[in-house]
């Protein structure tokens, strides 16, 4: 990921076709080590491309990658009797934080 960091601010910065001393520089000016054969694979891999398409390609892939989060609410309405205890764990919580704000009317504090 380094040298691909190090690839796009080279062609932020205006080089739209950086060599592998510019990447080494790059990765030399915040004290990182540059590994040779990570930016020849880096380089072959976007010899002759366009950048923009490049990471508009990308998020699209990434786009298709589930994340843990919505894998799992998109699971849920699809078992019918998953549903009904999903709807309850919320009214759960609210009983919690009712009585949470009843502590708070007892009539002292911790910093009192």
């Amino acid at each position: 990921m380094k040298v691909v960091a190090a690839y796009l601010l080279a062609v932020l910065g205006g080089n739209t076709s950086p060599t592998a001393d510019d990447l080494k520089d790059i990765l030399g000016s915040v004290g990182i080590e540059a590994d040779d054969d990570r930016i020849e694979f880096l380089l072959s891999e976007v010899k002759g491309k366009d950048i923009t398409e490049l990471v508009a390609s990308g998020r699209e892939k990434f786009a298709s990658v589930p994340s843990g989060g919505g894998a799992i609410a998109v699971a849920a309405p699809a078992g019918g009797g998953a549903a009904a205890p999903a709807a309850d764990e919320p009214k759960k919580e609210e009983k919690v934080e009712e009585k949470e704000e009843s502590d708070e009317d007892m009539g002292f504090s911790l910093f009192d």
